[in-house]
């Protein structure tokens, strides 16, 4: 028989959930390319990233902390990591429409919105599993 130990919590694995939106944006974007060509396979790429960049820096962020002693660092950690988020997508948006406007804004917008939808899947994805 094991001796009892107390559980260590584990990090949620995010990185399925960026996986899971980077595969997304590039099926979009790769869909946009072979129906409408090189220019909406550019729209779509762009679009998947300035969803997932953001989402990628949250998660780098706010999981770089864990453990009880921790709980105030961890929690300003969450809220620097969104306002981070919240101005690097205000950012990219920018930068898209200013340098780079894409030539096709449905389907700019239509692979940030599905690489966003993968959230969805979270719950499934970020699973950390039963270690009992």
């Amino acid at each position: 028989m094991r001796p009892m130990t107390p559980a260590r919590p584990q990090r949620p694995q995010v990185g399925r959930l960026l996986a899971g939106q980077a595969l997304a944006g590039s099926i979009i974007a790769v869909l946009a390319l072979l129906t409408s060509g090189e220019a909406a396979g550019m729209s779509a790429l762009s679009g998947a990233l300035v969803c997932l960049l953001p989402n990628a820096y949250f998660a780098w962020r706010a999981f770089r902390l864990r453990g009880a002693r921790l709980a105030r660092e961890i929690m300003n950690g969450f809220y620097r990591a969104e306002a981070g988020k919240f101005g690097l997508t205000v950012a990219l948006f920018t930068l898209v429409f200013v340098a780079v406007p894409p030539s096709n804004p449905a389907f700019f917008f239509g692979a940030y919105v599905v690489v966003q939808c993968v959230h969805w899947l979270g719950f499934w994805l970020v699973r950390t599993g039963s270690r009992t």
